[in-house]
C-alpha cells in the first residue's frame, strides 16, 4: 500500500471539477501541465485564466521532499517558524553526505562515524515535527521518490533541482530553495510565476544503443541550458507511450539542465505497471478512475503548437546514442567518428580512466540490467575494462534486487567498485584524488547530470562525458572516448576481434522487486517529547539569527566581485567536502564565490579590497567589509545561479553582506532564493551595461524608495576617477515579495504573521 494514500485519494476526487472549470474558464483544452497547475491552485477552484510567463500564483502542493545536504538549513529554518508539525506530507533523506572511495560498506560506515551528528539532528527534528525519514544508505532521493511517493497528477516541490524526476511518474515536481519548502511546511502557499509550456513530441520507437537518455541529451543540445527556463517541458506522442516509466524519469531528471521549471509525461501503462510492481496497485486503482484527467487532452496532442509556447519533434527512430560535455551538459556529439573529430580539434583526451553508473538520472533496475548486459558480453567475449568502473544503484531496492538476480555479480567479475546506494561522484563526494586541485587532465564517462569542471572529483582538468548507462558501460570497456559500439571491434584477451551486441534489459524484475531494510523510519504521532540538540561548538551546525533588513536606502555599496561567464552554484557554494558544513551558516560561508571567476585579472577568489588596496578571498574581503558595515554588491553575466537550487547559494552572500545581485539573466530557483532572504535579485536593462562596471566602483540606489512591481530600479554607479554612470536595472518582484525585502527575509514574515 501506498503512503499517503488518502491524500492522493482527495487530490483525485478534486480534480475533475477543477480540471473542468479551467477549461472553461480558459476556453480551450489543457495540456497535463495545465491540468496539474489548475487542479493545485490555493484555495477553491479556478477562477480566472493565468497568463504564461507573467502571472504570479499561489500553488498548493501535495508533499515535499528535502535530502541531507539541504534539510539541514531548511529545517533550521522551519525550527523557527513556530510550528508543531509539517502541515503536508514531507520527507528527509540522507543521500548527499555519503563519499565514495573504497565501496559501500566502507564508505557508508565512514559517512556515519563522520557525519552522525548531522544524521541524528535531520532524524530528531524529523521524528519532532513528522517528517519521514530515510536513513543514511537507503538510497537517492529522487530514485526513492519515484519508487514510493510520486503519483500521477501530483504536485511535489523539492529541496534539490533534480525533483524534476518524479515527473516521470506524471507529477509536476519542482526543485525549490529551502526557503520555499519551509513556506509550505508551515501551511503557507507556494508562489511560482505561471510556467510557459513547451511540447516535445516523440515519435517513432527508442531501439538498439538508443536509451532514453539520449532523448533528453538530444533535447538539451536543441534547447540549450537556459532555454527551458520559465517553462514545463511535456512529453507525449507514441514514442513516449512506448517508453518505460523510469526511462521517463531520465528525461525529466535532466530537464534541469535546460533551466525548466519541470517536465512531466501523461499517465499511461508503463507508469501503471510501475506503480503495480512498486507495491502501489491502490494508487493504480485510483488513477485509473480518473485517467482522463491525468494526461493531456487529445486535442493539445493532435495540434500542440496550438496550445505550447514552443513546440519540438524528435523521431525516435533517428536517433542515435549521443555524448555530452565536456563542461557543460548540453553539448551533443554523436558517438564514433563525430566525437573522436571533436576531441581532437578541442583537445580533449580520448582515453577514458573512469566509467560511472548511477546517480538520480540512471540508477534504476533497468538501468543497471542494461549496463550489466554490455558488462556480461565483455566476460563473455574475453574483453577486459580499459578503464574502471563504479556502480551507484539508486535504491536499496534496488540494490538489493539487482544483487539477488545477479546484476551486481556481473559488475564485479569486471572488478567493478560498487558504491553506497547515494549520489556519490555524481554530486562531488567522490575521494578520486588526494589533491584534486593539480590532478592531470583527463576523461571520464558517467550517466549523471551535470559535468560543470570540478564536479565530480574536484579536479578542474577533467572532462566529464554524459551519456546513457549502456553506452558508459561501453565506452568504458574500449577505454576510448570515440568509441562506437556499433561499428567498432574490440581486440579480447585471445587477440580476436569481437563486436558488442545491442544491450538488453528489464523495464522491472522479472521475479519482482525486494527488499530486507528499505531504511524507512516513520516520525512518532506526537513529536513533543523529541528535543533536537545543536551544540553551541559545533563545526557542522548552527541555530539561526533572522537577517535584518536591507532598508530602502541603499547608498556606498562597493563591488565585491564582477563574476566572468558561467557562475553556477556551483561556483557561488561549492560542494565536494564544503557539504560537511551545509547546517553552520557562517562555515559554509568561506565557500562563497570562491569558483566564481573575477572579470578582474580572470583568476577565481582573488578581488580587490577597496578599504586597503589590498586582494583576497572573495569570504575574507566580503567579511573585511561587512565588519566595517560597507554592504556589497554581486555582479554576475548570463543564467547566473544555473545548476543546484542549494540556497546557500544566496545565504551565504546575505550572511557576508552582499545586499544586491545584478547581472544579464538569473537561472530560476537562484533568482528566487535571492529574494527569500531579503536580497535584490536586480537584471540590466540594457546588458552591455556590465561592460561599464570597473573595479573600484560604488553603488548607490537612488530610488529604492519607490521599490515597487514593474518599476525597474535605477542604480548610480560611481567610478574611482569621480565619473558616474547611470544603470537602469529591473526586476520580477511582486508585492509580496517586496514585503520579504522589507521584513529582512521570507521567513521573517512567516514569523511575525504566525505570531
Amino acid at each position: 500500500m501506498a503512503f499517503d494514500i488518502e491524500m492522493i485519494k482527495k487530490v483525485y476526487a478534486k480534480v475533475v471539477k477543477r480540471v473542468d472549470a479551467a477549461r472553461e474558464i480558459t476556453g480551450k483544452p489543457l495540456t497535463l501541465a495545465e491540468k496539474i497547475l489548475y487542479s493545485h491552485l490555493w484555495g477553491d477552484n479556478p477562477t480566472k485564466a493565468f497568463v504564461r510567463g507573467t502571472d504570479y500564483v499561489n500553488f498548493a502542493p501535495d508533499r515535499i521532499a528535502l535530502q541531507d545536504a539541504t534539510a539541514q538549513m531548511a529545517l533550521l529554518q522551519f525550527m523557527q517558524a513556530g510550528k508543531t508539525k509539517v502541515a503536508v506530507p514531507t520527507t528527509t533523506h540522507c543521500d548527499h553526505l555519503i563519499q565514495a572511495k573504497n565501496g559501500a560498506s566502507s564508505d557508508l560506515q565512514s559517512a556515519l562515524n563522520t557525519s552522525n551528528e548531522v544524521f541524528n539532528f535531520l532524524e530528531s527534528v524529523s521524528n519532532k515535527y513528522g517528517l519521514g525519514f530515510w536513513k543514511p544508505g537507503a538510497g537517492i532521493i529522487h530514485q526513492v521518490v519515484l519508487e514510493n511517493y510520486a503519483f500521477p497528477g501530483g504536485m511535489m516541490i523539492g529541496t534539490d533541482s533534480h525533483t524534476v524526476n518524479a515527473g516521470g511518474l506524471g507529477m509536476v515536481a519542482i526543485g525549490v530553495g529551502g526557503a520555499d519548502a519551509v513556506d509550505v511546511m508551515a501551511g503557507m502557499a507556494w508562489e511560482l510565476k505561471f510556467p510557459k509550456l513547451i511540447g516535445v513530441k516523440l515519435t517513432g520507437k527508442l531501439s538498439g544503443w538508443t536509451a532514453p537518455k539520449d532523448v533528453i541529451l538530444k533535447v538539451a543540445g536543441i534547447v540549450s541550458a537556459k532555454g527551458g527556463t520559465g517553462a514545463i517541458v511535456e512529453y507525449f506522442g507514441e514514442g513516449a507511450n512506448a517508453m518505460s516509466c523510469t526511462g521517463k524519469g531520465t528525461i525529466c531528471n535532466m530537464g534541469a539542465e535546460i533551466g525548466a521549471t519541470t517536465s512531466t509525461f501523461g499517465y499511461d501503462e508503463s507508469m501503471e505497471r510501475y506503480l503495480r510492481a512498486t507495491d502501489r496497485s491502490d494508487v493504480a486503482d485510483a488513477a485509473n478512475e480518473v485517467k482522463d484527467y491525468l494526461t493531456g487532452d487529445a486535442e493539445v496532442y493532435a495540434n500542440p503548437s496550438a496550445y505550447f509556447d514552443e513546440v519540438i519533434e524528435i523521431d525516435l527512430s533517428k536517433l542515435g546514442p549521443l555524448l555530452n560535455g565536456p563542461f557543460t551538459p548540453d553539448l551533443s556529439t554523436k558517438v564514433g567518428t563525430d566525437m573522436g573529430k571533436a576531441a581532437t580539434k578541442n583537445d580533449w583526451p580520448l582515453q577514458v580512466e573512469w566509467g560511472l553508473i548511477g546517480s538520480c538520472t540512471n540508477s534504476s533496475y533497468e538501468d543497471l540490467s542494461r549496463a550489466a548486459s554490455i558488462a556480461q558480453q565483455a566476460i563473455d567475449k574475453g574483453l577486459k575494462t580499459k578503464a574502471h568502473l563504479g556502480i551507484n544503484p539508486g535504491s536499496e531496492k534496488v540494490r538489493y534486487t539487482a544483487d539477488r538476480d545477479g546484476i551486481l555479480a556481473v559488475f564485479e567479475k569486471l572488478d567493478a567498485k560498487i558504491f553506497t546506494n547515494a549520489c556519490g561522484p555524481c554530486i562531488g563526494q567522490w575521494a578520486r584524488y588526494d589533491d584534486p586541485k593539480n590532478a592531470p587532465k583527463n576523461s571520464i564517462i558517467h550517466s549523471f547530470n551535470r559535468n560543470f569542471a570540478k564536479r565530480a572529483d574536484g579536479n578542474p582538468n577533467t572532462h566529464a562525458f554524459v551519456a546513457s548507462p549502456e553506452m558508459v558501460a561501453a565506452v568504458t570497456i574500449a577505454g576510448r572516448l570515440d568509441f562506437n559500439p556499433m561499428k567498432d571491434a574490440l581486440i579480447n584477451q585471445d587477440g580476436v576481434e569481437v563486436m558488442l551486441d545491442e544491450p538488453t534489459g528489464w523495464e522491472l524484475p522479472p521475479k519482482g522487486f525486494e527488499v530486507k531494510d528499505d531504511g524507512y523510519l516513520a516520525p512518532d504521532a506526537d513529536g513533543s517529547h523529541v528535543n533536537v540538540v545543536v551544540n553551541t561548538d559545533s563545526e557542522r551546525l548552527e541555530l539561526l539569527t533572522p537577517f535584518t533588513p536591507l532598508g530602502n536606502e541603499l547608498s556606498g555599496i562597493k563591488l565585491l566581485i564582477k563574476a566572468h561567464g558561467k557562475c553556477t552554484t556551483d561556483h557561488i557554494s561549492m560542494a565536494g567536502p564544503w557539504l560537511r558544513f551545509r547546517g553552520h551558516l557562517d562555515n559554509i560561508s568561506n565557500n562563497c564565490l570562491i569558483g566564481a571567476v573575477n572579470a578582474f585579472g580572470m583568476k577565481t577568489n582573488f578581488v580587490k579590497n577597496q578599504i586597503t588596496g589590498d586582494f583576497g578571498g572573495v569570504p575574507d574581503t566580503a567579511r573585511v567589509y561587512k565588519a566595517a558595515g560597507i554592504k556589497t554588491i554581486v555582479i554576475g553575466d548570463h543564467n547566473y545561479g544555473e545548476g543546484s537550487s542549494r540556497e546557500h547559494a544566496a545565504m551565504e552572500p546575505r550572511h557576508l553582506g552582499v545586499a544586491a545581485v545584478l547581472v544579464k539573466s538569473f537561472a530560476r530557483i537562484h533568482e528566487t532564493n535571492l529574494k527569500k532572504q531579503g536580497m535584490l535579485g536586480l537584471t540590466f536593462d540594457n546588458e552591455s551595461d556590465y561592460d561599464l562596471i570597473q573595479e573600484d566602483d560604488t553603488f548607490n540606489f537612488v530610488d529604492l524608495k519607490d521599490f515597487t512591481p514593474g518599476k525597474p530600479l535605477t542604480i548610480e554607479v560611481v567610478h574611482a576617477d569621480g565619473s558616474k554612470d547611470s544603470v537602469l536595472a529591473n526586476h520580477t518582484y511582486n508585492a509580496g515579495q517586496i514585503e520579504w525585502y522589507n521584513e529582512g527575509s521570507a521567513l521573517n514574515l512567516i514569523k511575525k504573521e504566525n505570531a
